[in-house]
């Protein structure tokens, strides 16, 4: 495990133990990921964080300015002092890690789920109940598309890979034949 994933771990934890005590555990996911996907889907932004020419004091000033009306001080406090210790960038690791921590203190799973083409709600509904079951978890899905999928889908909780793609089905077959004609 690399360092910064520790870092993210410890930042993450500490979040939600404080979301936890004020009650805000799914606000503070919430308002967390808008300013990564702010900051991640904005270059000048990335560039002014990174800039160190300009003083800490000003990149958390700008910050709080853009994000204090959306964002709680508990989320606030985490962004400044990560902006103070130079870790700005590290944001998106912390989201990932308290996604994790949030979701195994609330008995939660996510699945990123990448299929040839968008899945309905009826069809999100139903692979989250079964992984849910699987799980024994409650399961959220986000789904990504991606075309050059022949059929079938992948669906990621953690570190584990279910692979019911056309061409994973294909490859384990090609290795069962391997296998079969030595």
């Amino acid at each position: 495990m690399s360092r910064g994933t520790v870092v993210a771990k410890r930042y993450a934890k500490a979040l939600f133990q404080a979301a936890e005590q004020k009650g805000l555990v799914a606000e503070t996911e919430t308002q967390l990921k808008l300013i990564v996907d702010v900051i991640e889907g904005n270059a000048e932004v990335r560039a002014f964080l990174a800039a160190p020419n300009i003083t800490l004091e000003k990149k958390k000033q700008v910050l709080f300015q853009a994000f204090a009306a959306d964002v709680s001080p508990i989320v606030m406090n985490t962004v400044g002092l990560l902006v103070e210790r130079g870790r700005e960038g590290s944001l998106t690791a912390i989201l990932t890690a308290y996604l994790q921590v949030a979701g195994e203190a609330l008995g939660r799973a996510d699945a990123h789920v990448t299929s040839p083409a968008p899945l309905s709600q009826e069809e999100q509904t139903k692979l989250a109940e079964k992984f849910g079951a699987l799980l024994g978890k409650k399961v959220r899905i986000t789904n990504s598309v991606n075309p050059q999928l022949l059929g079938g889908l992948t669906v990621r909780i953690g570190d584990t890979l279910y692979d019911g793609s056309l061409r994973g089905k294909l490859e384990r077959l090609d290795k069962t034949l391997q296998t079969a004609a030595i």
